[in-house]
């Protein structure tokens, strides 16, 4: 950036959030619709998690389109029409996909509601590829990582409203006892939805949001810019696998859950809505902790907010869940479980490899005790997993960038490219399911994690050799 920001430019960054939000929202309604669409169409486990595959590689698909036309016409999509014009046209394109839902639900076509999801998901990719280098670029480039979460904790708060509104839409309050479903009951929240989308697109369109932010480059001598492609960087190309892991566990564990509760504990589908919620609310509950520092300078004021925010974000969980009028009795006892979140938070000192190394560990441990028990014991370590899952995407995202300098934007598509992890682990998580049981199919998870621990500790390494060193930079203050 020729002229830094000082300060968070607040005027533009939470219109921006607003589509960040949208992302958790569909994301985890996905976790319902599964559950809904197997015994609908009769699927088995394995089939039914192609709706986080038609959903999640739609990401893939569109970073390939996006880089086919700029390669065509010579030059950034992105760059030539504006950010605003690509968000713009990245919702209306959401938009289109949710049409389907009003064809698919009165036809009972599960191909179309893919096809419907496929479409949503791909006007989110050409959206995650402007919003989140556009929430780095909208203040100082030290605090960048910190709006990512921050922005994250806005998406996680759809994550956790998401499955709530689109459980109420099919069966109705928790109190009136319907445990039918109705596949058209599905259309109403989606054509919604869409109609908000639209809003949405023209509100940004005439918001302050930069045309074309100031691009952001590395610190000059930080690291070695003389190499021919962003695919040269093996942070990027170890980051790339280590993304595709990352949105895999924190898809899979959550879109197999419904199917563990029912068939291992008993839950009939209306009421798992709220744990789906709390699965969710994690990742919220993570990410608020993780965005302390975007708001303050003042180390005192952070070691407050630091038990201040997961609790705060826990609230919200707990009100929306009052408001749906599901019982709060069992999930008082996860306050002690966020203890654990804020003693990891406080123990990485925000270096991203040390909070990813630790993060992916304690994931890890809260899989295996979910695998090695049952009953609630097991859901609330299931559950868990959104707490660690909850900072790993800025750390990797940072972590695999690093270093990059002109090649930044390049590798910045290259890791959107592998959110289609979300779709190939879950699916790969529901095919073993019915090998080894749903139970004993979290180990796919616990291989994912591990993957992570070990990019924690690689990465340090490569990055330190390219003269990065996050140690100093966290030490030097933000």
């Amino acid at each position: 950036m020729s002229t830094q920001n000082l300060k968070t430019n607040w005027a533009q960054f939470i219109p921006l959030v607003t589509v960040f939000f949208f992302w958790g929202f569909v994301a985890a309604s996905n976790d319902i619709l599964i559950p809904v669409f197997k015994k609908a169409f009769d699927l088995t486990q394995g089939e039914s998690q192609l709706v986080s595959v038609a959903f999640y590689v739609a990401y893939t698909v569109g970073s390939i389109i996006y880089m086919i036309i700029s390669y065509l016409t010579k030059g950034d999509l992105i760059n030539r029409i504006g950010y605003k014009n690509s968000l713009a046209l990245g919702l209306v394109i959401s938009a289109l996909g949710t049409l389907l839902f009003y064809p698919a639900a009165n036809t009972g076509s599960f191909p179309l509601m893919l096809s419907g999801l496929f479409i949503v998901a791909l006007g989110f990719s050409l959206q995650q590829t402007v919003a989140n280098p556009l929430a780095i670029a909208l203040g100082p480039i030290t605090t960048g990582s910190q709006r990512l979460t921050m922005a994250g904790g806005i998406n996680n708060l759809g994550t956790t409203i998401g499955p709530l509104i689109v459980s109420f839409a099919i069966f109705g309050s928790a109190t009136s006892g319907n445990t039918e479903m109705s596949i058209e009951s599905v259309k109403t929240p989606y054509l919604v939805l869409g109609a908000a989308f639209l809003l949405v697109a023209v509100l940004l369109k005439f918001s302050s949001l930069p045309d074309k932010p100031a691009a952001v480059v590395e610190v000059e001598g930080e690291a070695d810019n003389t190499r021919s492609s962003a695919l040269k960087y093996p942070q990027l190309i170890l980051g790339m696998i280590a993304i595709f892991v990352y949105v895999g566990v924190e898809v899979s564990t959550a879109s197999n859950l419904p199917e563990y509760m029912e068939k291992n504990l008993g839950f009939i589908t209306k009421d798992i809505a709220p744990y789906i919620s709390l699965y969710w609310a994690s990742l919220m509950i993570g990410r608020w902790t993780g965005a302390i520092e975007a708001f303050t300078d003042n180390m005192n004021t952070q070691k407050i907010l630091r038990f201040i925010a997961p609790y705060l974000a826990f609230g919200v969980f707990l009100f929306v869940n009052a408001i749906a009028k599901h019982d709060l009795t069992p999930f008082y006892v996860y306050a002690l479980i966020i203890l654990v979140l804020i003693v990891a938070d406080m123990v990485s000192k925000g270096n991203p490899a040390r909070m990813l190394l630790i993060f992916s560990i304690l994931g890890m441990v809260a899989l295996l005790v979910g695998m090695t028990t049952d009953g609630m014991v097991s859901v609330y370590a299931f559950t868990s997993v959104g707490l660690f899952c909850s900072t790993l995407w800025p750390c990797i995202f940072t972590l695999a960038i690093s270093g990059l300098g002109k090649h930044t934007s390049q590798g910045s598509s290259f890791l959107i490219m592998m959110i289609m992890g979300g779709g190939i682990v879950a699916w790969l998580q529901g095919e073993i399911a019915g090998i080894l049981g749903i139970h004993s199919s979290y180990i796919v998870g616990v291989f994912c994690f591990a993957y992570l621990a070990f990019y924690a500790w690689k990465v340090s390494g490569i990055l330190k050799s390219q003269g990065i060193d996050f140690d100093k930079k966290v030490s030097g203050g933000h």
